[in-house]
């Protein structure tokens, strides 16, 4: 689904800290170097974190000595009176900061994946602080006069192309950090990093809390209608867990959810269900997310106008693939007018069907998934529940580890002995061909009140060279697959499965990057480009060798039938018009919050209408992919002005795929050529070049319009 972005001041890659002429003593604390894990040495196997040492009460007092630390690392580039080099400035800035990168990393990453009360808290108090830290560098004059003077001196130094790469980037990420701003400039941009950070972690917590919140009690059996077995246990547990036995519990992740909007007959509990789904952050509560996006979007723009920009969708886009927002317009402009036709016939497809269930009723948002399984059922002869027996969740992950092994020549090892931060947690080594360490992955699959929802790839530690010697990446995938119930194990549906290829295809771009500078390291990409390796893989899930491998029946071990395999490749194009359309649309709403040159002045149901139904004019049976107050990818998780990238990361992955199509899935030239100029280079080259590198010529939308059925 995407890439977890750290924290607010992770967002350029390099993370930086309050700097000052003044020489800063360290705070006394209760927590010493000899007592706090961020202190010490770790010695844990592969330097990995040890989880089970580090507690709530070590962050602070961790984070405020790194950053002290951080300041008086910035003081030795700036007091150095030899002329800026490469080496004393540009290299001496990539490398200082480490302890505070590491603790972010942890931090962070168990505030997404296994968050509590105190952890965000933490959160609260510290993002604030990072962000001002930020600023102190990223507007130093000292500083960005020595960067300045090595950038318009390069041709001085004899770089390599990854050097010159380094050094672009951070003079970059100091002019667009505000370093040829006025002193008033300045000091208002400060203030608003400094509220923009506090707001990116409200707005995630309150969709947290909302979703936890609210839970669907049944204790009628006949409301169960519709529903298989399978479902019928897991609600019954959840029940159980929340000290409701003999009831049915339904929730607001997406396991417990997407299959009720489904299979439940009952159309009362659909709706109630799907308005509680739908109006999460927008319930007039304390978990209210509605005046937190406006704001977060006027303060993004305004941002970007003192920048000179004229909106913050210009100043993101600056750095992509897309360049400008009218690129991005221009490519959803091309396939809205298809997958609005497409939907319009699948509504009076479905209009059709429901009128004979319930004659004179208008089918809503809450019934498109119920009559879509229906009709898929009616016109496919498939159901999609006879297809998640031949989905183990053990089993998909072995076609993963044989795909990638096919392709890459990696092979993956379970370890029990190293640190894990939850029970469910499992983790590997992963190995090359030659037997070497490539790196550790971990792996955490199943949904809890702890962890935020969706599915995401993030890293404890990003490869890079230090001294020489190559720093093997500490990779980790979350998702919120369903869990095992009663005497059954984890089945996925085949979305999660192609879910779970997709992450896994953001863990390769993490585990084989090959680079030496930690800020251009694996998915330091542009954002429209870092979704072509995860993309890219989805295409063996369904690919008929891979499926023999483990599409495999979790009680008798039988392969999936052919005749089922072929019902659902039939099936495979049904649905698009619904697909493509709430997802265009939800790509519509972020650039237009993100591309306003004035500030927001209505309310965010408002705004949503306006572009919605005014612009685009959605079908009003379907809602965007995300709303406004639950759309975290924009308003929490680094995606802002970059939700675009899936269809525009789509667009590179099916026209990839065509060049493996053509010479064979697993033919290793064309995989070599892929993980040579792809998977390897980071962010060390331009990702436009390193796409012709591989495909020897720009990508076409040809290949995409044709998978999703758009002609």
């Amino acid at each position: 689904m995407k890439i977890r972005l750290l924290s607010i001041v992770l967002l350029t890659g390099l993370i930086v800290s309050s700097c000052g002429n003044k020489k800063q003593e360290p705070k006394e604390t209760e927590m010493t170097q000899e007592t706090n894990p961020f202190f010490m040495e770790w010695d844990t196997p592969f330097g990995v974190p040890p989880f089970e040492k580090i507690k709530e009460e070590h962050y602070m007092p961790a984070f405020e000595r790194a950053m002290e630390e951080h300041v008086q690392e910035i003081k030795t580039i700036l007091e150095t009176k030899d002329a800026a080099t490469f080496a004393n400035t540009i290299e001496a800035y990539e490398n200082s900061g480490v302890r505070l990168r590491t603790i972010s990393e942890v931090f962070f990453n168990l505030n997404s994946a296994n968050t509590n009360d105190k952890l965000d808290k933490i959160a609260q108090e510290i993002a604030p602080k990072l962000s001002n830290h930020s600023d102190n560098i990223l507007l130093n004059k000292t500083l960005f006069e020595r960067i300045k003077s090595v950038y318009e001196n390069k041709t001085n130094f004899e770089l390599n192309s990854e050097q010159e790469m380094l050094l672009d980037k951070t003079f970059r990420t100091f002019v667009r950090g505000g370093a040829k701003l006025s002193d008033e400039n300045k000091e208002r941009l400060k203030e608003i990093n400094q509220k923009l950070s506090e707001l990116t972690v409200q707005f995630g917590q309150n969709l947290l809390a909302e979703t936890n919140a609210y839970k669907l009690v049944i204790d009628k059996k006949e409301d169960l209608e519709g529903l298989s077995e399978e479902q019928i246990t897991a609600a019954a547990e959840l029940a159980k867990e929340n000290k409701l036995e003999g009831k049915w519990v339904f929730t607001l992740h997406n396991p417990s959810l997407m299959p009720f909007l489904q299979y439940a007959k009952n159309r009362e509990l659909r709706r109630t269900i799907w308005e509680q789904y739908s109006k999460r952050g927008n319930n007039s509560n304390s978990n209210n997310n509605t005046q937190v996006l406006v704001e977060t979007a006027n303060l993004r723009n305004e941002k970007a106008r003192i920048l000179g920009y004229t909106s913050h969708a210009h100043y993101v886009l600056e750095e992509t693939m897309a360049k400008n927002p009218d690129n991005v317009y221009s490519l959803l402009n091309k396939l809205w007018p298809s997958s609005q036709k497409i939907a319009q016939k699948e509504f009076a497809e479905l209009q059709q069907l429901m009128n004979k269930d319930l004659p004179g009723e208008k089918l809503q948002a809450w019934d498109w998934r119920y009559y879509s399984e229906k009709l898929r059922t009616k016109k496919f002869d498939f159901d999609e529940n006879e297809l998640k027996p031949y989905f183990e969740l053990n089993n998909v992950k072995e076609g993963i580890f044989y795909t990638v092994n096919k392709l890459y020549g990696l092979e993956f090892k379970e370890l029990d002995d190293l640190p894990i931060y939850h029970e469910e947690v499992k983790v590997y080594r992963v190995l090359k061909k030659d037997k070497s360490t490539l790196g550790i992955l971990y792996m955490d699959f199943h949904p809890r009140e702890s962890k935020q929802g969706g599915a995401w790839m993030t890293s404890f530690r990003s490869q890079h060279r230090k001294n020489g010697e190559n720093i093997i990446p500490i990779i980790s995938i979350v998702c919120n697959f369903s869990k095992p119930t009663g005497e059954q194990p984890a089945l996925l549906t085949f979305d999660e499965v192609t879910t779970f290829f997709h992450e896994f295809g953001h863990a390769l771009h993490g585990l084989m990057s090959d680079v030496t500078y930690y800020s251009l390291s694996g998915t330091n990409v542009p954002s429209d480009f870092v979704e072509l390796p995860s993309q890219i893989l989805e295409c063996w899930a369904a690919e008929n060798e891979v499926l023999q491998v483990y599409a495999k029946h979790f009680q008798t071990g039988e392969i999936i039938p052919p005749s089922l395999l072929a019902k659902m490749q039939k099936s495979d194009l049904y649905g698009q018009g619904f697909a493509t359309a709430e997802y265009l649309a939800a790509s519509y709403l972020d650039l237009d919050y993100h591309s306003q040159t004035e500030n927001i002045v209505i309310s965010s149901d408002s705004f949503e209408n306006i572009s919605m139904n005014n612009k685009i004019k959605l079908h009003p049976a379907i809602i965007p992919r995300y709303r406004s107050t639950y759309f975290s990818h924009i308003f929490s998780g680094g995606y802002s002005a970059g939700y675009y990238s899936y269809i525009w990361s789509e667009v590179l992955d099916a026209d990839a795929f065509e060049a493996f199509k053509t010479k064979g899935i697993f033919d290793q030239a064309t995989a070599d050529a892929f993980a040579e100029n792809v998977l390897s280079k980071g962010g060390t080259v331009d990702p436009a070049e390193l796409y012709r590198r591989f495909r020897g010529q720009d990508p076409k939308i040809d290949a995409l319009i044709k998978r999703r059925g758009l002609k």
